[in-house]
């Protein structure tokens, strides 16, 4: 099966969720297809290719770039037998593969426009544009895949014209002989944590789906004790990135071990980070599934989410972590997390049996190896009704 996967994120340039996704799953793909990855970037190795923006457009608005990268994708595609795509930025260049080739469209959901209304203020107009790409993309897809069940009912309701015996629940998942725990602490030498005082971390986007200002504001009350530490890069505009620093400013004189690191660490860095964590909080205000989340259960430590979304599929309340629900109110939901976290430092056995489920729960019930199998199985089902149709 000739299989073409499409992508804007692939390694080394993976900063989010879906990066993560499609780089594992590529893995596991590779080995059960004929895969060829189309993701953005310069030059090409063995099964991925690469492509660039139309060199006119530089400057241009971010949407039409993302558009023309597309049109290279599709031209590429020629031969493939199916294609599947991963979020708007790729979800065109499948829809255009669909059409001028005759093979199937496959994508998979990772978040949906009309849920980020704030992307219009990181696209602008663009964010038209986006909206356009996807809609247009899902509606026409052969199948789609939602990453969690929540996300799914999303799906539906966002796009009530599509059909939904279409839409197709398969989770994120995890890679739990990678993800594990690390004892060392080199890792936190070198940034200055100390690994003797409990510290509460965040590992994420600075967007406003990520909630990152919600968490900066709460923890300024939490337990004296504890540290912070906010691996958090990427904003998606100027000014998130002056609110981000301007709270991280505020937070800072008035209490003391907090540390941001903006730039994307090594792997074994975040793992080692992950794994010394008291806890992991993930404030996010959408969020389809969030595979971070399962990136610190693997490495057994207990989580503090909100309860949105597909989170509640992963994130066990009572089990493996603590789940708050989000108010409409800010500062409700606010000093509910900064509680969550103190309940969760304050009482250190806990945190530890709920690390153990969480390290139990990722490697029983989330494994790529199983995610990739269920996908080819919806490739090949596809696949029939095209050679039937």
């Amino acid at each position: 099966m000739r299989v073409g996967l499409l992508t804007r994120e692939y390694p080394p340039d993976v900063y989010g969720g879906a990066g993560v996704h499609v780089e594992f799953l590529a893995r596991e793909l590779a080995a059960l297809t004929d895969l060829e990855v189309h993701c953005w970037g310069e030059g090409r190795g063995v099964g991925v290719i690469r492509h660039r923006s139309w060199s006119a457009l530089d400057g241009s608005n971010d949407a039409l770039r993302v558009f023309s990268t597309d049109l290279s994708i599709a031209a590429a595609l020629e031969g493939r037998e199916l294609v599947h795509s991963h979020t708007w930025y790729a979800n065109l260049a499948g829809h255009f593969a669909k059409l001028l080739y005759g093979i199937p469209h496959v994508m998979t959901a990772h978040s949906l426009e009309p849920l980020r209304p704030w992307k219009a203020e990181q696209l602008g107009g663009g964010y038209a544009l986006s909206s356009w790409a996807e809609r247009t993309a899902i509606e026409s897809a052969d199948a789609v895949i939602a990453v969690s069940g929540a996300m799914r009912e999303d799906i539906l309701a966002c796009y009530p014209a599509l059909d939904p015996a279409t839409v197709h629940v398969v989770h994120n998942g995890i890679d739990t002989t990678l993800y594990r725990p690390d004892h060392g602490t080199d890792a936190l030498t070198r940034i200055g944590v100390d690994p003797a005082r409990p510290y509460v971390l965040f590992v994420g986007r600075i967007t406003r789906q990520k909630g990152v200002p919600h968490l900066l504001r709460a923890v300024r009350d939490i337990d004296p004790a504890a540290q912070v530490v906010l691996c958090a890069g990427a904003p998606d505009t100027p000014e998130i990135d002056r609110e981000f620093r301007e709270l991280f400013q505020e937070l800072s004189a008035v209490r003391e071990g907090v540390f941001w690191i903006p730039q994307m660490l090594p792997r074994p860095d975040v793992i080692q980070l992950l794994t010394h964590a008291a806890v992991f909080v993930c404030p996010s205000v959408y969020e389809p599934l969030g595979i971070v989340n399962l990136e610190a259960m693997a490495c057994g430590t207990p989580v503090v989410a909100s309860r949105v979304g597909g989170i509640p599929e992963v994130v066990a309340d009572g089990k493996t972590g603590v789940l708050v629900s989000l108010d409409d109110d800010p500062r409700a939901f606010e000093a509910d997390l900064a509680r969550a976290l103190d309940s969760v430092l304050r009482d250190p056995e806990a945190a530890r049996r709920m690390g153990d489920a969480g390290r139990e729960r990722a490697v029983g019930e989330f494994g790529w190896d199983a995610v990739a199998r269920r996908t080819v199985g919806l490739y090949e089902e596809v696949l029939g009704q095209a050679r039937q149709a």
